[in-house]
Protein backbone atom coordinates (compact mmCIF):
# COMPACT_ATOMS: atom_id res chain seq x y z
CA UNK A 1 0.00 0.00 0.00
CA UNK A 2 1.23 3.47 -0.79
CA UNK A 3 0.90 6.42 1.53
CA UNK A 4 -2.08 8.10 -0.27
CA UNK A 5 -3.77 4.69 0.14
CA UNK A 6 -2.47 4.09 3.80
CA UNK A 7 -4.15 7.91 4.24
CA UNK A 8 -7.27 7.12 2.43
CA UNK A 9 -8.04 3.90 5.03
CA UNK A 10 -7.58 6.42 7.85
CA UNK A 11 -9.79 8.51 6.53
CA UNK A 12 -12.49 6.26 6.49
CA UNK A 13 -12.62 5.72 10.37
CA UNK A 14 -12.31 9.79 10.22
CA UNK A 15 -8.43 9.79 10.83
CA UNK A 16 -7.30 13.37 9.64
CA UNK A 17 -3.53 12.53 8.41
CA UNK A 18 -1.30 13.87 5.57
CA UNK A 19 0.54 11.36 3.20
CA UNK A 20 3.56 12.87 4.26
CA UNK A 21 2.96 12.10 8.29
CA UNK A 22 1.94 8.65 7.38
CA UNK A 23 5.63 8.13 5.22
CA UNK A 24 7.08 10.14 8.28
CA UNK A 25 5.62 6.96 10.68
CA UNK A 26 6.62 4.46 8.24
CA UNK A 27 9.98 5.24 7.53
CA UNK A 28 11.07 5.61 11.51
CA UNK A 29 9.59 2.37 12.00
CA UNK A 30 11.22 0.83 9.41
CA UNK A 31 8.90 0.19 7.06
CA UNK A 32 8.28 0.70 3.14
CA UNK A 33 4.73 1.28 1.76
CA UNK A 34 5.27 -1.24 -0.73
CA UNK A 35 8.40 -3.74 0.27
CA UNK A 36 10.04 -5.29 -2.70
CA UNK A 37 8.38 -8.76 -3.48
CA UNK A 38 9.62 -11.84 -4.64
CA UNK A 39 9.05 -12.97 -8.03
CA UNK A 40 9.27 -11.31 -11.92
CA UNK A 41 9.79 -7.78 -12.33
CA UNK A 42 7.38 -5.52 -14.28
CA UNK A 43 8.93 -6.17 -17.91
CA UNK A 44 9.88 -9.49 -16.85
CA UNK A 45 6.07 -10.09 -15.90
CA UNK A 46 5.36 -8.72 -19.77
CA UNK A 47 7.95 -10.97 -21.72
CA UNK A 48 6.64 -13.93 -20.01
CA UNK A 49 3.54 -14.60 -22.38
CA UNK A 50 5.73 -14.44 -25.52
CA UNK A 51 8.04 -17.59 -24.00
CA UNK A 52 6.48 -20.13 -25.88
CA UNK A 53 4.37 -18.74 -28.68
CA UNK A 54 5.07 -19.44 -32.06
CA UNK A 55 3.62 -17.55 -34.81
CA UNK A 56 3.08 -18.28 -38.38
CA UNK A 57 2.18 -17.10 -41.39
CA UNK A 58 2.91 -16.58 -45.00
CA UNK A 59 4.47 -13.74 -47.05
CA UNK A 60 4.79 -13.18 -50.64
CA UNK A 61 7.82 -12.78 -53.27
CA UNK A 62 7.27 -11.42 -56.79
CA UNK A 63 10.47 -13.10 -59.29
CA UNK A 64 11.97 -11.22 -61.89
CA UNK A 65 9.05 -12.94 -64.35
CA UNK A 66 6.43 -11.59 -61.87
CA UNK A 67 5.76 -14.97 -60.60
CA UNK A 68 4.77 -14.59 -56.82
CA UNK A 69 5.78 -17.27 -54.46
CA UNK A 70 4.78 -18.30 -51.07
CA UNK A 71 6.96 -18.50 -48.02
CA UNK A 72 5.97 -20.12 -44.88
CA UNK A 73 7.50 -18.71 -41.68
CA UNK A 74 7.68 -18.84 -37.97
CA UNK A 75 8.23 -16.11 -35.67
CA UNK A 76 8.99 -17.19 -32.37
CA UNK A 77 7.05 -14.11 -29.93
CA UNK A 78 9.84 -13.95 -27.06
CA UNK A 79 13.25 -14.02 -29.17
CA UNK A 80 11.70 -12.68 -32.49
CA UNK A 81 13.92 -15.06 -34.00
CA UNK A 82 12.48 -15.98 -37.82
CA UNK A 83 12.53 -19.77 -38.69
CA UNK A 84 11.79 -20.02 -42.94
CA UNK A 85 9.40 -23.47 -42.69
CA UNK A 86 9.30 -23.86 -46.73
CA UNK A 87 8.50 -21.83 -50.45
CA UNK A 88 6.19 -22.87 -52.62
CA UNK A 89 4.07 -21.16 -55.44
CA UNK A 90 0.81 -23.13 -54.90
CA UNK A 91 0.28 -22.78 -51.20
CA UNK A 92 -1.98 -25.48 -49.73
CA UNK A 93 -3.13 -27.43 -46.41
CA UNK A 94 -1.02 -30.55 -47.58
CA UNK A 95 1.99 -28.31 -48.52
CA UNK A 96 1.70 -26.79 -45.35
CA UNK A 97 1.43 -29.32 -43.28
CA UNK A 98 4.39 -31.04 -44.58
CA UNK A 99 6.75 -28.03 -43.41
CA UNK A 100 4.82 -28.71 -39.73
CA UNK A 101 5.78 -32.49 -39.90
CA UNK A 102 9.41 -31.48 -40.60
CA UNK A 103 9.94 -29.21 -37.66
CA UNK A 104 7.69 -31.29 -35.25
CA UNK A 105 10.65 -33.86 -36.02
CA UNK A 106 13.56 -32.23 -35.44
CA UNK A 107 12.13 -31.28 -32.35
CA UNK A 108 12.45 -27.39 -33.15
CA UNK A 109 9.28 -26.92 -31.77
CA UNK A 110 10.51 -28.29 -28.33
CA UNK A 111 9.55 -25.89 -25.57
CA UNK A 112 7.42 -24.43 -27.47
CA UNK A 113 3.58 -24.34 -26.06
CA UNK A 114 1.28 -22.18 -28.38
CA UNK A 115 0.99 -21.51 -32.05
CA UNK A 116 -0.35 -18.47 -33.40
CA UNK A 117 -1.96 -18.69 -37.09
CA UNK A 118 -4.77 -16.88 -38.67
CA UNK A 119 -8.30 -18.36 -40.67
CA UNK A 120 -6.79 -18.92 -43.87
CA UNK A 121 -7.71 -22.05 -45.63
CA UNK A 122 -4.39 -23.36 -46.02
CA UNK A 123 -4.10 -24.00 -42.68
CA UNK A 124 -6.62 -26.28 -42.07
CA UNK A 125 -7.58 -29.57 -40.11
CA UNK A 126 -4.59 -31.88 -40.90
CA UNK A 127 -1.94 -28.69 -40.06
CA UNK A 128 -3.76 -28.74 -36.76
CA UNK A 129 -3.42 -32.22 -35.67
CA UNK A 130 0.42 -32.45 -36.50
CA UNK A 131 1.05 -29.75 -34.18
CA UNK A 132 -1.55 -30.96 -31.39
CA UNK A 133 0.34 -34.29 -31.71
CA UNK A 134 3.66 -32.44 -31.37
CA UNK A 135 2.07 -31.13 -28.02
CA UNK A 136 0.96 -27.12 -29.05
CA UNK A 137 -2.32 -25.81 -28.80
CA UNK A 138 -3.09 -24.27 -31.80
CA UNK A 139 -4.70 -20.54 -31.43
CA UNK A 140 -6.74 -18.85 -34.84
CA UNK A 141 -6.86 -15.40 -34.58
CA UNK A 142 -10.46 -13.57 -34.28
CA UNK A 143 -12.37 -13.11 -37.44
CA UNK A 144 -11.59 -10.45 -39.43
CA UNK A 145 -8.92 -9.42 -37.63
CA UNK A 146 -6.09 -8.66 -39.51
CA UNK A 147 -3.65 -7.18 -37.46
CA UNK A 148 -4.27 -9.97 -34.58
CA UNK A 149 -1.37 -11.81 -35.83
CA UNK A 150 0.29 -8.45 -35.78
CA UNK A 151 4.44 -10.09 -35.29
CA UNK A 152 3.52 -12.08 -38.21
CA UNK A 153 2.51 -9.43 -40.03
CA UNK A 154 5.09 -7.01 -39.55
CA UNK A 155 7.81 -9.37 -40.78
CA UNK A 156 5.43 -10.25 -43.70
Amino acid sequence: MGYQRIRGELMKFEIRISATTVRTILLRHGLDPAPRRAGPTWSEFLRSPASGILATDFFTVETIRLKTIYVLFCIELSTRRVQLAGVTAQPDSTWVTQPARKLAIEERLSGVRFLLRDRDATFSGPLDDVLRAAGLRVMRTPIRSPRANACAERFG
